[in-house]
């Protein structure tokens, strides 16, 4: 006799998506993130000599157009510190219309402090993760984007940039914003797979279609794992319920982001 597994119901949370509608509608912009700055970026595969990674896009060198939003959590004064978010679609990453998304928020650098978040005033005072694990051709681990410091990159004196959308803006007229970004080894040490410049800010309305999607624009082999991944999706769906429940002429100058 031969049994088949029944697909189990996906969990919608209910209370998550309501409460990020809500907050988004009050808001007239994410749910979280509400203030962000998005930007015209190039992002480079590059190998590093450790071998094979098993996903063809990462074994693959090259060049990608991209889009990035720097953006803070809650929305606070420049001078206090907030959850900064990274925001990254890769143009073309699997094919024509194959786009990826990475959304990275600061944290530490330790074994434990990668997977939590870590408010900040400035947005090269440290390291972009994930927080949750990724999957890369099987392996499970955190992704996590280092700003370069002062004369290691293209930009030469890259250094302390306020979080916010306005010193941020001024720091890309001197030039790009540089990140390493890498992939968590087994063994917990990183392992860089790209460089991501960041080069200048996009038109306002440019990005206004833009709707990051870490499940929706993903790659074979390369992707985020379960945890958390129906919570999560609650989130987005409140969010951008709520953001389109905004009120007729209602000011939308603000990135729609993320959640």
């Amino acid at each position: 006799m031969t049994f088949t597994a029944r697909r189990q119901p996906t969990a919608r949370h209910p209370a998550v998506e309501a409460g990020f509608r809500l907050l988004a509608r009050l808001r007239r912009a994410p749910a979280l993130h509400p203030r962000g700055l998005t930007c015209r970026a190039e992002l480079e595969v590059v190998a590093d000599g450790g071998g094979p990674w098993g996903v063809a896009w990462l074994d693959t060198p090259g060049r990608y157009d991209a889009v990035v939003r720097l953006s803070r959590a809650a929305g606070l004064p420049r001078r206090l510190p907030d959850g900064l978010g990274l925001a990254v679609r890769v143009a073309h990453a699997d094919g024509p219309d194959g786009a990826l998304d990475l959304l990275l928020t600061s944290s530490g650098r330790g074994r434990v402090t990668r997977h939590l978040p870590l408010p900040r005033v400035h947005a090269t005072g440290g390291p972009y993760s994930s927080l949750l694990p990724y999957r890369v051709a099987g392996h499970k681990g955190v992704l996590a984007a280092f700003p370069r410091r002062a004369g290691q990159g293209r930009r030469a004196g890259q250094g302390a940039v306020l979080g916010d959308p306005e010193s941020l803006a001024g720091a890309l007229g001197a030039g790009p914003l540089v990140f390493d970004l890498c992939a968590e080894r087994a063994d917990r040490s990183w392992r860089r797979f790209a460089v991501l410049s960041v080069w200048a800010v996009l038109p306002v309305g440019r990005e206004e279609s833009l709707d990051f999607d870490i499940y929706g624009h993903r790659l074979p082999g390369f992707g985020p794992g379960s945890a958390l991944a129906a919570l999560r999706r609650a989130a987005y769906r409140g969010s951008r319920a709520g953001r389109k429940e905004e009120r007729p002429g209602a000011l939308t100058g603000r990135s729609r982001g993320s959640a």
